[in-house]
Protein backbone atom coordinates (compact mmCIF):
# COMPACT_ATOMS: atom_id res chain seq x y z
CA UNK A 1 0.00 0.00 0.00
CA UNK A 2 1.17 3.51 -0.82
CA UNK A 3 0.77 5.69 2.26
CA UNK A 4 -0.15 9.37 2.29
CA UNK A 5 0.81 11.98 4.84
CA UNK A 6 -2.66 13.41 5.41
CA UNK A 7 -5.25 13.25 8.17
CA UNK A 8 -7.87 12.17 5.65
CA UNK A 9 -5.77 9.17 4.66
CA UNK A 10 -5.28 8.12 8.29
CA UNK A 11 -9.04 8.37 8.83
CA UNK A 12 -9.60 6.29 5.70
CA UNK A 13 -7.34 3.56 7.08
CA UNK A 14 -9.39 3.55 10.27
CA UNK A 15 -12.63 3.24 8.32
CA UNK A 16 -11.21 0.25 6.42
CA UNK A 17 -9.86 -1.42 9.58
CA UNK A 18 -11.84 -4.58 10.41
CA UNK A 19 -10.53 -4.48 13.99
CA UNK A 20 -11.40 -0.83 14.65
CA UNK A 21 -14.33 -1.85 16.88
CA UNK A 22 -11.92 -3.27 19.47
CA UNK A 23 -10.94 0.22 20.62
CA UNK A 24 -14.40 0.67 22.12
CA UNK A 25 -13.75 -2.33 24.36
CA UNK A 26 -10.99 -0.45 26.24
CA UNK A 27 -10.86 2.49 28.63
CA UNK A 28 -8.86 5.25 26.92
CA UNK A 29 -7.21 7.76 29.34
CA UNK A 30 -8.64 11.27 29.04
CA UNK A 31 -7.46 14.78 29.84
CA UNK A 32 -9.28 17.09 32.24
CA UNK A 33 -11.54 18.26 29.42
CA UNK A 34 -12.58 14.71 28.54
CA UNK A 35 -10.45 14.38 25.40
CA UNK A 36 -8.69 11.09 24.73
CA UNK A 37 -4.98 10.98 25.29
CA UNK A 38 -2.79 9.54 22.56
CA UNK A 39 -1.61 6.37 24.29
CA UNK A 40 1.61 4.78 23.00
CA UNK A 41 2.82 2.87 26.05
CA UNK A 42 1.13 -0.50 25.80
CA UNK A 43 4.70 -1.83 25.85
CA UNK A 44 4.84 -0.71 29.48
CA UNK A 45 1.24 -1.03 30.69
CA UNK A 46 -1.67 -2.09 28.52
CA UNK A 47 -5.00 -0.34 28.78
CA UNK A 48 -7.86 -1.82 30.77
CA UNK A 49 -10.52 -3.79 28.90
CA UNK A 50 -13.97 -2.54 29.87
CA UNK A 51 -14.96 -6.14 30.63
CA UNK A 52 -12.30 -6.45 33.35
CA UNK A 53 -14.45 -4.91 36.06
CA UNK A 54 -17.25 -7.40 35.36
CA UNK A 55 -14.87 -10.37 35.51
CA UNK A 56 -13.36 -9.24 38.82
CA UNK A 57 -16.78 -8.34 40.24
CA UNK A 58 -17.95 -11.90 39.58
CA UNK A 59 -15.21 -13.24 41.82
CA UNK A 60 -15.86 -10.60 44.48
CA UNK A 61 -19.54 -11.55 44.48
CA UNK A 62 -18.74 -15.25 44.75
CA UNK A 63 -16.33 -14.54 47.59
CA UNK A 64 -18.98 -12.46 49.37
CA UNK A 65 -21.74 -15.01 48.86
CA UNK A 66 -19.85 -18.29 49.16
CA UNK A 67 -16.78 -17.66 51.29
CA UNK A 68 -14.43 -20.62 51.20
CA UNK A 69 -16.96 -22.66 49.22
CA UNK A 70 -16.07 -20.47 46.25
CA UNK A 71 -13.15 -22.80 45.65
CA UNK A 72 -15.64 -25.39 44.47
CA UNK A 73 -19.01 -23.66 44.06
CA UNK A 74 -18.12 -20.32 42.39
CA UNK A 75 -19.29 -19.73 38.83
CA UNK A 76 -15.63 -20.29 37.92
CA UNK A 77 -14.42 -22.57 40.74
CA UNK A 78 -11.21 -21.14 42.15
CA UNK A 79 -9.61 -24.53 42.67
CA UNK A 80 -8.89 -24.78 38.97
CA UNK A 81 -9.03 -21.13 37.94
CA UNK A 82 -5.57 -21.12 36.39
CA UNK A 83 -6.75 -23.82 33.99
CA UNK A 84 -9.25 -21.40 32.43
CA UNK A 85 -6.28 -19.36 31.17
CA UNK A 86 -4.07 -22.12 29.84
CA UNK A 87 -5.44 -22.91 26.39
CA UNK A 88 -5.86 -19.27 25.38
CA UNK A 89 -2.44 -18.28 26.67
CA UNK A 90 -0.87 -21.24 24.88
CA UNK A 91 -2.35 -20.04 21.57
CA UNK A 92 -0.87 -16.58 22.06
CA UNK A 93 2.70 -17.82 22.55
CA UNK A 94 2.51 -20.78 20.17
CA UNK A 95 2.69 -23.58 22.72
CA UNK A 96 0.85 -26.74 23.72
CA UNK A 97 -1.41 -26.42 26.77
CA UNK A 98 0.79 -28.81 28.76
CA UNK A 99 3.67 -26.37 28.26
CA UNK A 100 2.00 -23.27 29.76
CA UNK A 101 0.83 -22.08 33.14
CA UNK A 102 0.11 -18.66 34.68
CA UNK A 103 1.66 -18.10 38.10
CA UNK A 104 3.74 -15.71 40.21
CA UNK A 105 5.37 -12.64 38.63
CA UNK A 106 8.00 -12.44 35.92
CA UNK A 107 11.34 -12.24 37.72
CA UNK A 108 10.13 -14.67 40.38
CA UNK A 109 9.34 -17.12 37.60
CA UNK A 110 12.73 -16.67 35.99
CA UNK A 111 14.33 -17.63 39.29
CA UNK A 112 11.96 -20.58 39.78
CA UNK A 113 12.79 -21.82 36.29
CA UNK A 114 16.53 -21.33 36.72
CA UNK A 115 16.41 -23.63 39.72
CA UNK A 116 15.69 -26.35 37.17
CA UNK A 117 17.46 -25.16 34.05
CA UNK A 118 20.57 -23.42 35.34
CA UNK A 119 22.60 -26.36 36.64
CA UNK A 120 26.21 -25.17 36.60
CA UNK A 121 29.26 -27.37 36.99
CA UNK A 122 32.84 -26.38 37.80
CA UNK A 123 33.61 -26.06 34.11
CA UNK A 124 30.26 -25.21 32.53
CA UNK A 125 28.63 -22.36 34.42
CA UNK A 126 28.57 -19.09 32.44
CA UNK A 127 25.37 -17.36 31.31
CA UNK A 128 24.81 -15.44 28.07
CA UNK A 129 22.49 -12.42 27.96
CA UNK A 130 22.15 -9.58 25.48
CA UNK A 131 24.29 -6.58 26.46
CA UNK A 132 21.26 -4.31 26.81
CA UNK A 133 19.05 -6.84 28.54
CA UNK A 134 16.28 -5.49 30.73
CA UNK A 135 17.84 -4.76 34.14
CA UNK A 136 15.82 -7.36 36.05
CA UNK A 137 17.16 -10.10 33.76
CA UNK A 138 20.71 -8.97 34.39
CA UNK A 139 20.16 -8.79 38.13
CA UNK A 140 18.52 -12.21 38.13
CA UNK A 141 21.37 -13.99 36.32
CA UNK A 142 24.02 -12.17 38.34
CA UNK A 143 22.37 -13.25 41.57
CA UNK A 144 22.06 -16.83 40.31
CA UNK A 145 25.77 -16.89 39.54
CA UNK A 146 26.61 -15.56 43.00
CA UNK A 147 24.21 -18.02 44.64
CA UNK A 148 26.08 -20.88 43.00
CA UNK A 149 29.45 -19.51 44.07
CA UNK A 150 30.48 -17.85 40.81
CA UNK A 151 31.14 -14.23 39.91
CA UNK A 152 28.97 -11.57 38.32
CA UNK A 153 31.77 -11.37 35.76
CA UNK A 154 30.74 -14.81 34.50
CA UNK A 155 27.95 -13.16 32.51
CA UNK A 156 28.80 -13.15 28.78
CA UNK A 157 27.24 -10.29 26.82
CA UNK A 158 25.96 -10.59 23.26
CA UNK A 159 26.60 -7.09 21.93
CA UNK A 160 25.66 -5.16 18.78
CA UNK A 161 28.53 -4.52 16.45
CA UNK A 162 30.40 -1.22 16.74
CA UNK A 163 28.31 1.66 15.46
CA UNK A 164 25.13 -0.45 15.34
CA UNK A 165 22.07 -0.65 17.61
CA UNK A 166 20.76 -4.11 16.72
CA UNK A 167 22.04 -7.57 17.58
CA UNK A 168 23.45 -9.84 14.88
CA UNK A 169 22.67 -13.49 15.50
CA UNK A 170 25.89 -14.57 13.77
CA UNK A 171 27.74 -12.98 16.69
CA UNK A 172 25.80 -15.12 19.17
CA UNK A 173 26.73 -18.18 17.17
CA UNK A 174 30.39 -17.19 17.34
CA UNK A 175 30.21 -16.65 21.11
CA UNK A 176 28.68 -20.06 21.70
CA UNK A 177 31.03 -21.76 19.23
CA UNK A 178 34.09 -20.36 21.01
CA UNK A 179 32.94 -20.49 24.64
CA UNK A 180 30.17 -23.09 24.60
CA UNK A 181 32.10 -25.56 26.77
CA UNK A 182 31.90 -22.95 29.58
CA UNK A 183 28.32 -21.78 28.95
CA UNK A 184 25.53 -23.43 30.92
CA UNK A 185 22.61 -21.27 29.83
CA UNK A 186 21.42 -18.56 27.46
CA UNK A 187 18.75 -16.18 28.80
CA UNK A 188 17.71 -13.84 26.02
CA UNK A 189 14.96 -11.24 25.70
CA UNK A 190 12.84 -12.42 22.78
CA UNK A 191 11.90 -8.83 21.93
CA UNK A 192 14.45 -6.32 23.18
CA UNK A 193 12.81 -3.73 25.41
CA UNK A 194 14.97 -0.85 24.11
CA UNK A 195 15.15 -1.38 20.36
CA UNK A 196 12.04 -3.50 19.85
CA UNK A 197 14.08 -6.09 17.91
CA UNK A 198 12.31 -9.47 17.62
CA UNK A 199 14.96 -12.17 17.61
CA UNK A 200 14.97 -15.53 15.85
CA UNK A 201 14.10 -17.80 18.78
CA UNK A 202 14.43 -21.04 16.82
CA UNK A 203 17.96 -20.21 15.74
CA UNK A 204 18.88 -19.08 19.26
CA UNK A 205 17.70 -22.45 20.57
CA UNK A 206 19.66 -24.32 17.91
CA UNK A 207 22.81 -22.33 18.67
CA UNK A 208 22.56 -22.93 22.42
CA UNK A 209 21.67 -26.60 22.13
CA UNK A 210 24.57 -27.23 19.73
CA UNK A 211 26.88 -26.89 22.74
CA UNK A 212 24.59 -28.47 25.33
CA UNK A 213 23.42 -25.15 26.81
CA UNK A 214 19.95 -24.62 28.22
CA UNK A 215 18.02 -21.84 26.46
CA UNK A 216 15.52 -19.54 28.15
CA UNK A 217 13.58 -16.57 26.80
CA UNK A 218 12.21 -13.51 28.58
CA UNK A 219 9.14 -12.75 26.50
CA UNK A 220 7.93 -9.73 28.48
CA UNK A 221 7.85 -7.52 25.38
CA UNK A 222 6.75 -10.30 23.05
CA UNK A 223 3.69 -12.02 24.53
CA UNK A 224 0.56 -10.58 22.95
CA UNK A 225 2.74 -8.58 20.55
CA UNK A 226 4.51 -11.05 18.25
CA UNK A 227 4.03 -14.73 17.45
CA UNK A 228 6.98 -16.45 19.15
CA UNK A 229 5.90 -20.04 18.39
CA UNK A 230 7.69 -21.27 21.49
CA UNK A 231 7.05 -24.97 20.98
CA UNK A 232 8.39 -25.06 17.44
CA UNK A 233 11.28 -22.77 18.39
CA UNK A 234 12.43 -25.49 20.79
CA UNK A 235 13.59 -23.25 23.64
CA UNK A 236 13.71 -24.98 27.02
CA UNK A 237 11.77 -22.39 28.99
CA UNK A 238 10.30 -18.91 28.82
CA UNK A 239 8.47 -16.44 31.03
CA UNK A 240 6.55 -13.24 30.40
CA UNK A 241 4.49 -10.66 32.22
CA UNK A 242 0.84 -10.09 31.33
CA UNK A 243 0.44 -6.38 32.09
CA UNK A 244 1.97 -5.03 28.88
CA UNK A 245 0.40 -6.21 25.62
CA UNK A 246 -1.81 -8.68 27.50
CA UNK A 247 -3.64 -5.88 29.33
CA UNK A 248 -4.05 -7.59 32.71
CA UNK A 249 -3.33 -4.65 35.02
CA UNK A 250 -0.31 -3.27 36.92
CA UNK A 251 1.91 -5.90 38.52
CA UNK A 252 -0.26 -8.77 37.36
CA UNK A 253 0.81 -12.38 37.05
CA UNK A 254 3.33 -13.96 34.70
CA UNK A 255 3.07 -16.72 32.14
CA UNK A 256 5.49 -19.63 32.04
CA UNK A 257 6.49 -22.02 29.25
CA UNK A 258 8.38 -25.27 29.76
CA UNK A 259 8.95 -27.28 26.61
CA UNK A 260 7.13 -30.58 26.31
CA UNK A 261 10.43 -32.46 26.15
CA UNK A 262 10.82 -31.71 29.88
CA UNK A 263 7.18 -32.45 30.78
CA UNK A 264 7.68 -35.93 32.23
CA UNK A 265 11.13 -35.42 33.74
CA UNK A 266 10.28 -35.57 37.42
CA UNK A 267 13.96 -35.74 38.30
CA UNK A 268 14.56 -32.13 37.27
CA UNK A 269 15.52 -30.19 40.41
CA UNK A 270 12.81 -27.71 41.36
CA UNK A 271 11.25 -25.92 44.26
CA UNK A 272 8.06 -27.52 45.54
CA UNK A 273 4.78 -26.35 47.00
CA UNK A 274 1.39 -27.94 47.31
CA UNK A 275 0.17 -26.51 44.00
CA UNK A 276 2.66 -28.48 41.91
CA UNK A 277 1.74 -31.66 43.79
CA UNK A 278 -0.56 -34.13 42.00
CA UNK A 279 -3.97 -32.43 42.04
CA UNK A 280 -5.76 -35.78 42.51
CA UNK A 281 -4.15 -36.27 45.93
CA UNK A 282 -3.35 -32.66 46.84
CA UNK A 283 -5.97 -32.44 49.57
CA UNK A 284 -4.98 -35.68 51.23
CA UNK A 285 -2.34 -33.43 52.78
CA UNK A 286 -0.05 -36.14 54.16
CA UNK A 287 1.05 -37.72 50.88
CA UNK A 288 4.71 -37.64 49.77
CA UNK A 289 5.40 -35.00 47.13
CA UNK A 290 4.25 -36.16 43.69
CA UNK A 291 5.06 -33.50 41.09
CA UNK A 292 2.64 -32.89 38.23
CA UNK A 293 3.72 -33.23 34.63
CA UNK A 294 4.17 -30.24 32.35
CA UNK A 295 4.41 -26.55 33.24
CA UNK A 296 1.96 -27.01 36.12
CA UNK A 297 4.77 -28.86 37.84
CA UNK A 298 6.51 -25.53 38.50
CA UNK A 299 3.62 -23.96 40.43
CA UNK A 300 4.08 -23.34 44.14
CA UNK A 301 1.00 -21.70 45.62
CA UNK A 302 -2.71 -21.50 44.96
CA UNK A 303 -3.42 -18.69 42.49
CA UNK A 304 -4.57 -15.12 43.23
CA UNK A 305 -8.05 -15.19 41.73
CA UNK A 306 -8.65 -11.44 41.34
CA UNK A 307 -5.52 -11.02 39.26
CA UNK A 308 -6.38 -14.09 37.19
CA UNK A 309 -9.88 -12.72 36.57
CA UNK A 310 -8.33 -9.65 34.94
CA UNK A 311 -6.13 -11.89 32.79
CA UNK A 312 -9.15 -13.96 31.80
CA UNK A 313 -10.99 -10.82 30.66
CA UNK A 314 -8.11 -9.88 28.38
CA UNK A 315 -7.44 -13.38 27.05
CA UNK A 316 -11.07 -13.70 25.98
CA UNK A 317 -10.55 -10.70 23.69
CA UNK A 318 -7.38 -12.20 22.24
CA UNK A 319 -9.12 -15.50 21.69
CA UNK A 320 -11.94 -13.79 19.81
CA UNK A 321 -9.53 -12.09 17.38
CA UNK A 322 -6.46 -14.32 17.18
CA UNK A 323 -2.83 -13.30 17.01
CA UNK A 324 -2.61 -13.53 13.23
CA UNK A 325 -5.17 -10.77 12.67
CA UNK A 326 -3.58 -8.62 15.37
CA UNK A 327 -0.14 -9.04 13.82
CA UNK A 328 -1.45 -8.02 10.41
CA UNK A 329 -2.85 -4.79 11.81
CA UNK A 330 0.26 -4.24 13.92
CA UNK A 331 2.52 -4.39 10.88
CA UNK A 332 0.27 -1.95 9.07
CA UNK A 333 0.24 0.48 12.01
CA UNK A 334 4.01 0.46 12.45
CA UNK A 335 4.49 0.68 8.67
CA UNK A 336 2.37 3.83 8.57
CA UNK A 337 4.12 5.19 11.66
CA UNK A 338 7.52 4.56 10.08
CA UNK A 339 6.43 6.26 6.84
CA UNK A 340 5.32 9.39 8.71
CA UNK A 341 8.56 9.59 10.68
CA UNK A 342 10.54 9.39 7.45
CA UNK A 343 8.29 12.07 5.96
CA UNK A 344 9.60 14.45 8.64
CA UNK A 345 12.86 14.33 6.67
CA UNK A 346 14.92 15.22 9.73
CA UNK A 347 18.59 14.36 10.18
CA UNK A 348 17.99 14.47 13.92
CA UNK A 349 15.63 11.48 13.95
CA UNK A 350 16.47 7.81 13.52
CA UNK A 351 14.30 4.73 14.04
CA UNK A 352 16.52 2.11 15.69
CA UNK A 353 13.90 -0.65 15.54
CA UNK A 354 14.44 -3.10 12.63
CA UNK A 355 12.99 -2.01 9.29
CA UNK A 356 11.75 -5.51 8.53
CA UNK A 357 8.25 -5.86 10.10
CA UNK A 358 8.95 -9.56 10.75
CA UNK A 359 11.86 -8.55 13.01
CA UNK A 360 9.89 -6.19 15.25
CA UNK A 361 6.68 -6.02 17.17
CA UNK A 362 4.41 -2.99 17.36
CA UNK A 363 7.12 -0.88 19.03
CA UNK A 364 9.14 1.77 17.24
CA UNK A 365 12.08 3.23 19.16
CA UNK A 366 12.76 6.74 17.90
CA UNK A 367 16.22 8.13 18.58
CA UNK A 368 16.36 11.93 18.61
CA UNK A 369 19.79 13.54 18.26
CA UNK A 370 20.75 15.91 21.10
CA UNK A 371 17.38 15.41 22.78
CA UNK A 372 16.82 15.02 26.50
CA UNK A 373 13.82 14.30 28.67
CA UNK A 374 12.38 17.74 27.95
CA UNK A 375 11.13 16.29 24.67
CA UNK A 376 9.21 13.61 26.55
CA UNK A 377 7.79 16.25 28.87
CA UNK A 378 6.65 18.35 25.92
CA UNK A 379 4.85 15.33 24.45
CA UNK A 380 3.17 14.69 27.79
CA UNK A 381 1.99 18.31 27.93
CA UNK A 382 0.30 17.66 24.59
CA UNK A 383 -1.44 14.61 26.11
CA UNK A 384 0.72 12.03 24.35
CA UNK A 385 1.81 9.17 26.58
CA UNK A 386 5.10 7.71 25.35
CA UNK A 387 8.02 6.10 27.10
CA UNK A 388 11.42 7.78 27.46
CA UNK A 389 14.61 5.75 27.68
CA UNK A 390 17.98 7.34 28.29
CA UNK A 391 19.89 8.78 26.67
CA UNK A 392 17.68 9.92 23.75
CA UNK A 393 15.03 7.38 22.76
CA UNK A 394 11.25 7.64 22.71
CA UNK A 395 9.64 4.19 22.75
CA UNK A 396 6.24 4.19 21.08
CA UNK A 397 3.89 1.24 20.79
CA UNK A 398 0.82 1.63 18.57
CA UNK A 399 -1.08 -1.35 19.98
CA UNK A 400 -3.45 -2.85 17.37
CA UNK A 401 -6.26 -3.45 19.85
CA UNK A 402 -6.79 0.22 20.69
CA UNK A 403 -4.46 2.54 18.74
CA UNK A 404 -5.91 4.15 15.61
CA UNK A 405 -4.16 5.27 12.45
CA UNK A 406 -5.37 8.77 13.27
CA UNK A 407 -3.62 8.50 16.66
CA UNK A 408 -0.39 7.73 14.80
CA UNK A 409 -0.87 10.65 12.42
CA UNK A 410 -1.62 13.07 15.27
CA UNK A 411 1.33 11.87 17.33
CA UNK A 412 3.83 12.42 14.50
CA UNK A 413 2.34 15.82 13.66
CA UNK A 414 2.72 16.97 17.26
CA UNK A 415 6.23 15.50 17.53
CA UNK A 416 7.26 17.36 14.38
CA UNK A 417 5.87 20.62 15.75
CA UNK A 418 7.63 20.20 19.11
CA UNK A 419 10.98 19.45 17.48
CA UNK A 420 10.68 22.47 15.21
CA UNK A 421 10.13 24.74 18.20
CA UNK A 422 12.93 23.15 20.22
CA UNK A 423 15.33 23.66 17.30
CA UNK A 424 14.38 27.32 17.13
CA UNK A 425 15.41 27.90 20.74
Amino acid sequence: MKYKNTLAFAQQLDQEDSLAYLRNQFHIPKDKDGNNWLYFTGNSLGLQPKATQKYIQQELDDWANLGVEGHFEAQNPWIRYHEYLTDKMAKIVGAKPIEVVVMNTLTTNLHVLMVSFYRPTKTKYKIVIESDAFPSDRYAVQSQLKFHGFSEDDVIEWKPRKGEELLNIDDLEEIVHKQGEEIAMLLIGGVNYYTGQFLDLKRIAEIGHSKGCMVGIDLAHGAGNVQPNLHDAGVDFAAWCTYKYLNSGPGSLSGVFVHEKHAKNKDLPRFAGWWNHNKATRFNMRQPFDVMEGAEGWQLSNPPILSMAAIKASLDVFDEIGMEALRQKSEKLTGYFEFLIHEMDSEDIKIITPKNPKERGCQLSIQVKNADKRLHQKLTEKHIITDWREPNVIRCAPVPMYTTFEDVYQMVSILSSILSKLNEV
